[in-house]
């Protein structure tokens, strides 16, 4: 996730760390060679062997901007919606630490920080199942060498750690350290990290279709390269200049837009979960009474969090 301050109108000109430019750029070369072509050809051959009006250019570009429109619409509701999720973790996580802090009579002190670290240990394992990366280095920090071990044997690990808390509520209420009504609470608090789960697995295995992406993709770059041979006619010899902006907004437009169709991804604009995993540590751990807390997670390059 990019995180830069605001700057000034003019230096946000040339900003190229954390924008999409170079993903681009090696596409709107093409696109200025293709117009110097269509310069030369112009110029030197006339238009009696390709002629094109730019009449439908203009139809052609404002359909195409509505489209990416809803199809940035799309991928930034899937990224707000996995930001949503993630706060909701952070929240769920907090009531349940505190729950376990405060309303258990006669919980000693090490139980009660096993099942804070288990919460701590779902947040990163949880972050390791999104991005497909190995949890076991986290685990083994976080949570007894038997639980680790349980752990990394299951498919499914944030599941598996959901059940494991709910294994020691049972294991509260059956030595009646809490009552029916306070288990019960409990037990929604965990049902509700089930169903961040789900939410974050659903976001992660349903992309936007990928027949509407080639589409998309298909038409952006087939309108700016015969943009060139419409415009030239009538601008002449600033036709590289104009086609090449026009082509920057349309393919960094549907550049940011795959961006955000992944958001648990490490892409520049996606959801910065080294960051959000890091945060949900550190206030458990300060409800637990630490103060040697770790460290925040810093942005690598002074811009981008991970």
């Amino acid at each position: 996730m990019i995180v830069r301050p605001k700057l000034n109108w003019f230096r946000m000109l040339f900003i190229w760390h954390g924008s999409v430019l170079g993903t681009v750029l090696p596409s709107m070369g093409l696109i200025f060679l293709i117009s110097l072509v269509a310069v030369f050809w112009h110029t030197y051959l006339g238009d009696h062997l390709l002629r094109l009006d730019p009449v439908p250019f203009s139809l052609i570009g404002i359909a195409l901007a509505i489209f990416l429109g809803f199809r940035n619409n799309a991928s930034y509701e899937r990224f707000w919606e996995g930001r949503k999720l993630w706060g909701a973790l952070l929240n769920d996580t907090r009531s349940l630490a505190r729950q376990a802090l405060t309303l258990p009579v006669g919980l000693d002190a090490a139980r009660t920080r096993g099942f804070v670290m288990q919460l701590v240990a779902f947040a990163y394992s949880l972050k390791h199942q999104l991005r497909d990366s190995d949890d076991r280095s986290d685990l083994n920090r976080l949570l007894s060498p038997e639980r680790a071990d349980r752990v990394s044997a299951a498919v499914y690990r944030p599941v598996e750690l959901v059940r494991m808390l709910g294994e020691d509520l049972r294991e509260w209420r059956t030595e009646g350290l809490i009552s029916d009504m306070l288990a019960q609470s409990i037990d929604t608090r965990l049902g509700a990290l089930s169903d961040l789960v789900g939410g974050c697995e659903r976001l992660s295995n349903t992309p936007i279709p990928y027949a509407y992406d080639v589409l998309l993709h298909r038409t952006i770059y087939f309108y700016c390269i015969l943009l060139p041979f419409g415009l030239v006619g009538s601008i002449g010899m600033a036709t590289p200049v104009i086609t090449v902006f026009i082509a920057y907004a349309f393919m960094a437009l549907n550049a940011i837009a795959s961006e955000l169709e992944e958001p648990f991804g490490i892409a520049p604009n996606d959801l910065a979960l080294d960051a959000m995993s890091r945060t949900i540590e550190r206030s458990l751990r300060e409800q637990l009474g630490e103060r040697a807390l770790p460290p925040p997670v810093a942005a690598r390059e002074g811009y981008l969090l991970t």
